[in-house]
């Protein structure tokens, strides 16, 4: 994929991701973005531990995470989280298996879509332990929130 594509793909998905923020309302972007968030950041430090280890490699300009991994971020990766705490928080089971099925619609069919593309490929880690990369980040997602929404109550008695 060339510079200028990728460039108009990563934009495209941000800006359709971002889209779908009214459909979820108000309540629920103030409730679950904080959390979301803390997973983000926690992702953003994770992509600096991949980076350096070469788990994977991005075709064009492979030393930018702004260009390459950021996108995924704060593009369609933020959003599923908001949407997965929406539709399942309060039932953990439900959760997990909404993760696990977002996680693995994007380490398989997506990575080997993108891998065609020639946007990014793995290179020391193999999908299942990508799969994993994202997967263990639920927990925390979770967790988080549940430590947020006892905060709150505790604010509001």
């Amino acid at each position: 994929m060339s510079k200028k594509n990728q460039s108009l793909f990563n934009i495209l998905m941000i800006i359709i991701s971002w889209l779908t923020i009214p459909l979820l309302g108000r309540g629920t972007i103030k409730r679950f973005f904080p959390a979301t968030i803390l997973s983000m950041l926690i992702c953003s430090l994770d992509l600096q531990i991949g980076k350096r280890r070469k788990w994977w490699i991005f075709y064009n300009n492979p030393r930018s995470s702004i260009k390459n991994e950021i996108p995924f971020l704060i593009g369609p990766m933020l959003i599923m989280g908001v949407c997965i705490l929406k539709w399942s928080y309060g039932n953990f089971k439900k959760f997990l298996l909404l993760n696990a099925i977002g996680g693995a619609f994007f380490t398989f069919p997506l990575t080997r879509f993108f891998t065609k593309l020639k946007l990014y490929k793995l290179v020391k880690i193999n999908n299942t332990q990508f799969f994993l990369y994202f997967y263990y980040k639920a927990f925390v997602l979770y967790g988080f929130q549940i430590l947020l929404e006892k905060k709150l109550n505790l604010i509001k008695k």
